[in-house]
């Protein structure tokens, strides 16, 4: 046993969706004490039966703590940041005077600017990671996990080390990376090319790679993205040749063949989503750069329409 097993630093979990309950629930699997805040529903579960993992490799109920107030982050060394993008102003304006000093916040969202949104609404200088991982709730307290679960953590310096080697002990494969902006451009790329599609079209990501039109959709949206990259000064490693990028689009639609994506998600269930730092996103970057991204803004605005009639 490694002497991060033996010592592990005490984690909270804010936002306890499925991105924050597979990780944490990694972690608390793997032996580290880990607090989960989430809404009542999800806590009264939790306390009632644990946290059920229904991961690829096992399934297992998960020892957690679990409670609906942010006051209980008190005294954590790392609180994993899982809140949806639009609630990142008022949560971390709240989390900041609970913070412990020396505390490892790591926003573990969709987009490419959460560490600024954080850094500009409370103060909290918090670290990006970049997410893979294709998991749900299908009911509260339960996390269906359905392929991938790896993470990529910088720019590197002492406390992406150490964060890495906290997952790493927990089984979760996490890298440290210099170049973390192009990381999250990578991720940008995928998520803006599949999420809204799937959501609009009520598909699942292979029913969009099965799609002759769909990949065109998806093809003219990753070469948009990618123009707004060059302009932006953005380098998503490995992308210099576009086809890798638009290939890494479909290699994920055909990994995660039976997922929705979390927007889709979120329309089925009548939520608001995260399409403002997804498509939105790109297509104010592009018009603040002089980059037409009509696809960008088709998408972000279909989605938009849908969400008013929620």
């Amino acid at each position: 046993m490694s002497d991060v097993e033996k010592s592990w630093p005490k984690v909270a979990v804010v936002g306890a969706g499925a991105v924050g309950g597979y990780f944490g629930g990694m972690l608390a699997r793997a032996g580290a004490p880990v607090t989960m805040i989430g809404r009542t529903a999800f806590v009264e579960a939790v306390k009632k039966n644990g946290l059920f993992l229904d991961a690829v490799s096992f399934q297992e109920s998960v020892h957690v703590s679990a409670s609906t107030e942010l006051s209980d982050v008190r005294g954590a060394e790392i609180v994993l940041f899982c809140v949806k993008t639009t609630d990142n102003a008022v949560t971390s304006r709240a989390l900041a005077p609970l913070l412990a000093p020396g505390a490892i916040v790591v926003s573990m969202q969709n987009g490419v600017d959460n560490a600024e949104q954080i850094r500009a609404a409370s103060g909290i200088e918090a670290m990006s990671a970049v997410v893979y991982v294709a998991a749900a709730v299908p009911e509260p307290g339960h996390v269906k996990h359905a392929g991938r679960g790896d993470l990529v953590v910088g720019p590197r310096n002492e406390k992406s080390e150490r964060v890495a080697v906290m997952f790493q002990s927990a089984g979760v494969n996490c890298r440290v990376a210099e170049n973390i902006e192009g990381e999250l451009w990578t991720k940008l790329t995928w998520n803006c090319a599949l999420n809204a599609v799937s959501a609009l079209g009520h598909a699942q990501y292979g029913q969009i790679a099965a799609s002759a039109d769909a990949r065109k959709l998806v093809e003219t949206a990753v070469y948009e993205l990618l123009a707004v990259a060059k302009a932006a000064n953005v380098h998503p490693p490995g992308f210099e040749d576009p086809q890798v990028a638009l290939a890494g689009s479909f290699k994920i639609a055909t990994q995660l063949a039976g997922a929705y994506s979390s927007t889709a998600q979120d329309m089925m269930r009548g939520k608001r989503t995260e399409i403002d730092s997804l498509n939105g996103y790109i297509a104010r970057r592009g018009a603040e750069l002089g980059v037409p991204t009509p696809v960008h803004h088709a998408l972000y605005t279909l989605v938009k329409l849908v969400e008013g009639r929620m």
